[in-house]
């Protein structure tokens, strides 16, 4: 069944709301609209990203520079902006919801992400992980709840929906290769590259606790190059190929015509 509508497990787009803690980093906008950094020779707008913002445009991916459709008025930290990363976009509105926007923590960010799920998932469960905090928790819980029309529950289910679902992923990922580490065992894999691989598979465990999805990706890595070494079949297929490439070779050398040049 296809995830309810209104979530942030939907098919095609999530909505989030975060609370801002911290208004750096300071950067600019170019007369084009575009976010530069702040030593950026040209001239531009100053503008203040965010902790939230600049999370998530880190975790979006490769990414040209964000784009802020509309000029920004007397704030600095009240904007919105869009990015795209392949099939990602993003669209974040950053503005404040107590105090009049006068300290950092007065602003909330309004997350808009669109594209496949896993994706999202992937770069929600990194921003969360790199804040090291709970971003859907705010400073001031009923006038964020009713500036954003969501209950605190909502927010943290739509939050952690896609947390979760990141982690099954990579929990999964961890699995299947645990399988075949059981299946080489059984049919003679080579027991150095064997123990190397379920060395690896243990870090990726611990890095999966820790929400370290870079360093999940890294054992992942270095657990499946242990596992071709360890498949006799990749060895036989090497074996063979080597074989091949000694007789071609060979045949070659044989082809060569002989020219007696002695009488010359």
């Amino acid at each position: 069944m296809d995830p309810d509508p209104g979530s942030a497990m939907n098919t095609h787009s999530s909505l989030l709301y975060a609370q801002v803690l911290d208004g750096d980093p300071r950067m600019k906008i170019d007369a084009e609209g575009y976010l530069r950094a702040d030593s950026w020779p040209g001239k531009g707008r100053a503008v203040f990203l965010g902790d939230v913002a600049k999370a998530v445009l880190r975790f979006l991916g490769p990414h040209d520079p964000p784009q802020f459709p509309s000029e920004l008025g007397y704030d600095e930290q009240r904007w919105e902006l869009t990015s795209s990363s392949g099939d990602v976009s993003v669209k974040i509105t950053s503005d404040s919801y107590w105090g009049f926007g006068l300290f950092a923590k007065c602003f909330y960010n309004k997350i808009e992400i669109t594209g496949p799920l896993t994706a999202r998932a992937r770069c929600i469960h990194d921003v969360v992980s790199s804040l090291g905090r709970n971003p859907w928790e705010p400073f001031w819980l009923r006038r964020f709840e009713r500036v954003t029309g969501t209950k605190s529950k909502e927010h943290l289910r739509n939050w952690m929906d896609l947390v979760s679902w990141a982690s099954d992923d990579m929990k999964s990922q961890i699995g299947e290769l645990e399988v075949r580490v059981n299946d080489l065992e059984s049919s003679n894999g080579d027991q150095d590259s064997l123990s190397r691989a379920s060395l690896a598979l243990e870090e990726a465990s611990a890095a999966l606790i820790d929400r370290n999805a870079p360093a999940v990706e890294r054992a992942l890595g270095r657990a499946n190059s242990a596992l071709i070494e360890a498949d006799p079949s990749t060895q036989v297929l090497s074996s063979e190929y080597a074989s091949i490439e000694i007789e071609r070779n060979h045949k070659e050398d044989d082809s060569i015509p002989f020219v007696d040049l002695s009488e010359e």
